[in-house]
């Protein structure tokens, strides 16, 4: 496929401005309205999505393959076990062959590096499915999220409980976008690599009781993620008072929302009574990757479009 327009990628949140980032919530919740609604709306027919899968997914296979049908697209899942990928095809090739045949292309890969070396290689757009560095469309859907039940997060406090992972390196992109603070929990040994932080928007805390004080909304993750499931038992260890409970989210403002990007372990990283209770709003959260995403898919293959 070839294009007039210069190609844009969504590899990581910063990518975008904040005008870029405003103008797709705005059309994710038209689309979501559309989609509430039984509105058929397909501006992307005869437009292939081709999905590449290095890492096994639930809510990212079904929210891409399902948003780009819903837009009047087609989907391919291609997982590199099943692939010339997985027989050790170079990153570099797949991208220069795969784009020739679709019109956008989503992966869900492990290094950052090679997103990033399939991209400079492809000639359509590449979105970050997810990889071991960033997590963009997953905080995407928090901050729309966010903005459906609260309003603008711009000047609230969000608090990170759990280790330094992709999703943690994703917020603290979108605090530097959104003009946010972010108050940071994580374990001795699992603090952040500053090499990824690109922000001052944050303070670290020891304990994550006082990083939940005064917060607008309470984040955290599983404690072993995808590829590091040899380290659960010394996680577990490790992250020993790091639950996000009642206590701590009665530190943060009494209308303060609790977020999980799932799957979850109640009883680890997160209580029973938070994520099954009122302030959480974790399958909104969920739901709304499929609205966030398919306003994204529309915005790299069609740019902005009239209200």
């Amino acid at each position: 496929m070839t294009t007039n327009k210069p190609i844009r990628h969504f590899l990581q949140f910063s990518d975008f401005t904040r005008e870029e980032f405003e103008y797709v919530i705005k059309r994710a919740a038209i689309i979501k309205h559309k989609f509430k609604n039984y509105e058929i709306y397909h501006p992307l027919v005869d437009r292939t999505l081709v999905m590449v899968f290095e890492k096994n997914s639930t809510r990212t296979r079904l929210s891409f393959e399902a948003g780009m049908h819903q837009l009047g697209g087609a989907a391919i899942y291609l997982n590199t076990r099943d692939s010339q990928l997985g027989r050790g095809e170079p990153v570099e090739d797949a991208g220069q062959v795969m784009s020739r045949m679709c019109d956008i292309i989503m992966v869900r890969t492990f290094g950052q590096e090679i997103i990033e070396r399939f991209a400079a290689h492809s000639r359509v757009p590449v979105i970050n499915g997810l990889t071991n560095e960033h997590h963009p469309c997953q905080v995407l859907a928090d901050v729309f999220t966010y903005y459906e039940h609260r309003g603008s997060i711009t000047g609230k406090t969000v608090a990170w409980i759990g280790d330094a992972n992709n999703m943690l390196y994703s917020w603290l992109q979108a605090a530097e976008v959104f003009g946010f603070h972010l108050n940071v929990a994580t374990p001795k040994g699992y603090d952040m690599d500053m090499a990824l932080v690109n922000t001052d928007r944050y303070t670290v805390f020891d304990d994550p009781r006082d990083a939940c004080n005064g917060a607008d909304l309470v984040n955290t993750d599983v404690w072993t993620s995808m590829g590091y499931e040899k380290e659960n038992a010394e996680r577990l260890r490790a992250f020993a008072g790091f639950i996000v409970d009642d206590e701590k989210m009665a530190r943060a403002h009494k209308d303060a929302l609790f977020m999980h990007c799932l799957p979850a372990h109640r009883g680890e990283e997160v209580a029973a009574s938070v994520i099954d209770g009122p302030q959480s709003v974790v399958w909104d959260e969920a739901e709304n990757r499929l609205h966030v995403q398919k306003a994204l898919i529309e915005y790299l293959l069609l740019g902005q479009l009239p209200d």
